[in-house]
């Protein structure tokens, strides 16, 4: 019997008793067009559709893992197939069909589309992993396991979806996550979730990841204590990147906003003025202070030549050590620790800005190692000066020893020897 026949049988309704045997026989015709109709069709009977399962043509298996009525030892079959799109397809199928299993079916059918679940969210490839993060993402109905699993998955594309979107996920699941994450990007999602309470937006801001901390204060649904606040705008003093949502955040106080007025840009002055509707009297005031610290700022390049100089002159006079610029670090003397760093380094000024600003740990350690300072001053400029996300911060190897290789850090200084 040929494999076109008995998909017309199929197709017409007709005569659906045909056998095993025959099937198999009319698969073996290799009817390649066929094969691709049976392993798509709905009403092809289970038998076939799990001896398709193992059939050499890619194609072929990626329609049974498409097919709603494969039955679940096929299914299983191809959880592990060797190509990648076979699993992509059948982790859309499984995750989209989960939370339609009828009740009465619920106790065979759901553990057994989440043992397949389990193993497809485990998968080597991140875009597998992906696709089963994005397809449960807004599920309730899905074992917490599975999404905590993604949840601290170290791809960006897999962890992100469920870190922004899952519902299960609580506050401790949350700082937990923050606290022990090393993925780039996860933050940013925690931080554009929905709702972020209290206890997220803080743990958010201690971690100093300047994009999750722009993320948290775009969100208009993000909850954010007066002091968590207060450490933000400590931070943004330093951190441009944070200043235009800054001013439109909707939980600036007037001692916010008169705080920030101080350091922002007079054009993200007048911005929050208008965003937050302020009484003319107090924009006004705002205002005249904006205009007065844009005239003293005529003499900060004056300032900078002064340190500049007295950078050089300690330089000359061998006093630039460790000792030193742990002093300037405490004395929160920014400005003059960058010229001096400068002249430890024989790097020019706007390198030294650019290592600092970039709040990358190996970067701020290969500058300390170039200036022959230790670990301990390396990882106080990580934390005081560049504030380093807590994830990305470097500590010392064996208590003391740089955790870089000096060709590392070499390379990590080389794109800055120009300037």
């Amino acid at each position: 019997m040929m494999l076109k026949n008995i998909f017309k049988r199929i197709r017409d309704g007709k005569d659906k008793k045909y056998s095993y045997e025959e099937a198999r026989s009319a698969l073996e015709d290799k009817n390649k067009r066929d094969k691709h109709r049976l392993a798509a069709h709905e009403d092809t009977k289970p038998e076939i559709l799990y001896y398709l399962a193992s059939d050499d043509s890619p194609e072929v298996r990626r329609r049974i893992a498409t097919n709603k009525s494969t039955p679940y030892h096929a299914d299983k079959i191809l959880v592990t197939d060797e190509d990648c799109e076979v699993r992509e397809e059948l982790a859309r199928k499984i995750a989209r069909m989960l939370p339609d299993i009828p009740a009465d079916e619920v106790a065979k059918i759901r553990e057994q589309a989440i043992e397949m679940l389990e193993t497809l969210a485990s998968d080597q490839l991140p875009q597998v992993r992906r696709i089963v993060s994005e397809e449960l993402k807004t599920f309730d109905c899905v074992p917490k396991h599975i999404i905590m699993k993604l949840a601290h998955d170290s791809a960006e594309e897999v962890s992100a979806p469920v870190l922004e979107y899952s519902p299960l996920l609580s506050t401790d699941d949350l700082t937990e996550i923050i606290a022990a994450t090393t993925a780039s990007g996860a933050l940013t999602a925690i931080a554009s979730r929905a709702h972020v309470d209290e206890e997220v937006s803080e743990a958010i801001t201690m971690s100093l990841d300047i994009p999750a901390v722009a993320a948290l204060l775009a969100n208009e649904n993000a909850q954010i204590r007066e002091s968590t606040l207060d450490a933000i705008i400590n931070q943004a003093e330093e951190v441009e990147e944070l200043h235009p949502p800054l001013v439109t955040n909707a939980n600036l106080s007037i001692r916010a906003i008169k705080r920030i007025a101080g350091f922002v840009a007079s054009s993200l002055v007048d911005r929050m003025i208008k965003t937050h509707k302020l009484d003319k009297t107090v924009a006004d005031n705002l205002l005249s202070k904006v205009r007065k610290r844009i005239r003293e700022s005529d003499f900060d390049q004056e300032d900078q030549d002064t340190l500049a100089e007295q950078a050089r002159k300690f330089y000359d006079q061998g006093l630039l050590d460790d000792d030193f610029i742990e002093n300037t670090i405490k004395n929160r003397q920014r400005e003059l620790l960058m010229q001096c760093l400068s002249h430890m380094a024989k790097m020019p000024l706007d390198s030294i800005r650019k290592i600092i600003n970039s709040k990358k740990g190996r970067r701020v350690v290969a500058l300390a190692w170039r200036c022959e300072l230790n670990m301990r001053t390396a990882l106080k400029i990580q934390q005081e000066i560049a504030c380093v996300p807590s994830s990305q911060l470097l500590n010392a190897k064996n208590g003391f020893d740089f955790p870089l290789s000096e060709i590392e850090m070499k390379y990590d200084l080389a794109l800055y020897d120009g300037g």
